[in-house]
């Protein structure tokens, strides 16, 4: 079984690594500090097994188990983390187990073994519940993942079974509805259309086209989405409240 070692700490790292060098079957095939690095190694090295620290900067644990559970084969992930609070988020992402440092050989095997076992179900998807969200979104380009910032998505639009987001220069295909988007993003994107959510920050005011249609301008783009007559009051009420904190 490959394994992957996530920490920003690299005494955790050296620790898991020598913990590692005690059981047969077992093979750590790379270490990474943060979890863009993680995803960037699971791309690349296909492990089994990832031995992921919860608090770190930038992308956490919890996030990049997110990002994982879209892979089609997808590793298992065992939470390292010395924080007990997390629990109930960690096994939301259907981790295989949460061991807490110090880390004890006994328990660290334990969790290894349990991995075995098939895991694509236990790493499906974050309960809808979730608190977190998330700060870059995951797509798959040419078979290799990328991370694009949620602070430069102008606009998720949905298409049959597909979602396009834009960027100022780029559009991507992502494979999530947008009711989930708006019950994750709904703080900082607004429903302007059943099928169209756009980010606030790049809201810079209304037009109307020819033939009286309302649509909603965006900064860096040329864009002009569509504002639906159910949702034109709310939009009239957002574009006035940022015209207020600008």
């Amino acid at each position: 079984m490959y394994v992957l070692i996530v920490d920003d700490e690299p005494l955790a790292r050296k620790r898991l690594r020598q913990l590692m060098d005690n059981f047969d079957g077992y093979n750590v095939v790379a270490e990474a500090e943060n979890g863009e690095q993680a995803l960037h190694q699971v791309q690349a090295l296909k492990p089994d097994i990832i031995l992921l620290d919860i608090r770190m900067p930038g992308m956490d644990g919890i996030e990049t188990a997110h990002h994982l559970s879209k892979l089609s084969k997808p590793p298992a992930v065992i939470f390292t983390t010395a924080y007990s609070d997390h629990a109930l988020e960690a096994f939301s992402t259907h981790a295989v187990d949460y061991v807490l440092k110090p880390i004890k050989q006994e328990r660290l095997k334990e969790a290894l073994d349990a991995a075995r076992r098939p895991t694509r179900a236990q790493l499906k998807e974050l309960n809808a519940e979730d608190d977190n969200v998330r700060k870059q979104m995951c797509v798959k380009i040419r078979g290799r993942l990328e991370l694009i910032p949620v602070d430069e998505i102008r606009y998720f639009q949905a298409d049959h079974k597909y979602v396009t987001m834009k960027t100022d220069a780029h559009e991507y295909l992502i494979e999530e509805s947008l009711k989930s988007l708006e019950t994750e993003f709904g703080d900082s994107f607004t429903r302007i259309h059943r099928n169209a959510l756009i980010a606030d920050h790049f809201i810079v005011g209304m037009t109307k086209t020819n033939d009286g249609q309302n649509c909603i301008l965006l900064d860096g783009i040329d864009d002009k989405l569509e504002i639906s007559r159910r949702h034109l009051a709310l939009v009239r009420k957002k574009l006035k409240m940022l015209a207020s904190q600008r």
